[in-house]
């Protein structure tokens, strides 16, 4: 394997485990013509590719891939005899299996949510594919595998998460569960209540003070002003008394 495929290999996977959290094993759908392809240039599908997707690797087919093989007859048995060796996926084709590339579609719809790698020759699949963001694509030429560069939809779908402009749905239903585990949605629809519940200022401080409470209030002092001037009074009364007195004796 040439160290430039490697660095390639290397940079695109961490573009997609950043940006799209794929994560070990990585879950790989192949179709009949990359089996068929695999087969033709000796390559050892199982044991390459996760040495070059620089992780464990799962092998997946699905019942309608198989079914489209074995109804190409003796041309594709060898095809067929490899993509039996792989899991095989359940799909919503059971009574009534369709093409290979239409299951392989259906397998990636609602924003791929468990995160499969495509691995194909059918070029109208994989234009189909590119359309979608978040899709790794594996293909083979000149007797290698090659996992496709970044689609010009992964990379815009990217810069929008970059800019706070789109959240993916796998990420809402986390953030959500978070929230919940923690108890905080609780938390917030309680502070919503109160908020709502919150009164204005109360009316009874907002009034003026009476004025009746004002002299009400400067009376006892007014009193006391009395006494002590009658005090005065008396002590002035006295002693001239007790001046008088003396005189007079």
């Amino acid at each position: 394997m040439g160290v430039t495929r490697q660095k390639h290999a290397k940079k695109i996977m961490g573009f997609y485990k950043h940006n799209f959290q794929f994560r070990e094993p990585f879950q790989v759908l192949l179709d009949g013509t990359f089996c068929q392809a695999a087969l033709r240039n000796k390559i050892q599908i199982r044991e390459q590719l996760p040495g070059y997707l620089g992780g464990a690797a799962q092998l997946c087919t699905t019942r309608c891939v198989i079914k489209e093989l074995e109804s190409l007859g003796k041309a594709l048995y060898g095809a067929k005899l490899i993509a039996q060796r792989f899991q095989v996926q359940n799909c919503s084709h059971h009574k009534n299996p369709v093409s290979g590339s239409t299951c392989l579609l259906s397998m990636i719809e609602d924003g791929n949510p468990h995160h499969f790698f495509i691995a194909t020759q059918d070029q109208d699949l994989s234009n189909k594919v590119k359309r979608k963001p978040g899709i790794p694509l594996l293909f083979i030429i000149q007797n290698t595998m090659v996992l496709d560069k970044p689609s010009p939809k992964s990379l815009a779908f990217v810069q929008k998460l970059q800019t706070n402009q789109l959240v993916p749905e796998y990420q809402k239903e986390s953030i959500v569960e978070l929230k919940e585990k923690e108890g905080l949605v609780k938390q917030e629809g309680e502070k919503r209540r109160k908020r709502k519940r919150a009164a204005g200022p109360n009316p009874l401080s907002c009034l003026k003070k009476k004025k009746k409470k004002t002299q009400e209030g400067q009376e006892p002092s007014a009193e006391k002003k009395k006494r002590r001037k009658r005090k005065r009074n008396r002590v002035k009364a006295g002693a001239m008394q007790s001046v008088q007195k003396n005189e007079g004796e």
